[in-house]
């Protein structure tokens, strides 16, 4: 099983990055996905999740309102549309799967079963 996320990189604050994670090696259909962050010398938090086979959605607080989690069945792929970017959401971004049933609610980083290496957000002041 390999998740690939991609898209990170350094922007300024109010613009826009979109990440990508690309799954392969099973039938992720059952799965729900979470884009998890982790800043600089705090623990791993839920920004994210989509359920694979619904489409719904979940979102933290602190990014609601500015980001957008998608998925692409036909690609086996999950975006995080990242707009009106803040310094704050400078961090490491990764992608992870559980295959859980998921009533909607926030994904705790233990209960996840596969993890994406994670790609670099950047937003300077």
């Amino acid at each position: 099983v390999q998740l690939q996320a991609s898209g990170g990189g350094l922007v300024q604050a109010g613009g826009s990055l979109r990440l990508s994670c690309t799954a392969s090696g099973r039938n992720f259909g059952s799965y729900v996905m979470g884009w998890f962050r982790q800043p600089p010398g705090k623990e791993r938090e839920l920004a994210a999740a989509i359920s694979w086979s619904s489409g719904g959605t979940y979102y933290a607080d602190s990014v609601k309102g500015r980001f957008t989690v998608s998925r692409d069945n036909a690609k086996n792929t999950v975006y995080l549309q990242m707009n009106s970017l803040k310094p704050e959401d400078t961090s490491v971004y990764y992608c992870a799967g559980a295959d859980t049933t998921w009533y909607g609610g926030p994904l705790s980083a233990r209960n996840m079963d596969y993890w994406g290496k994670g790609t670099q957000v950047t937003v300077s002041s």
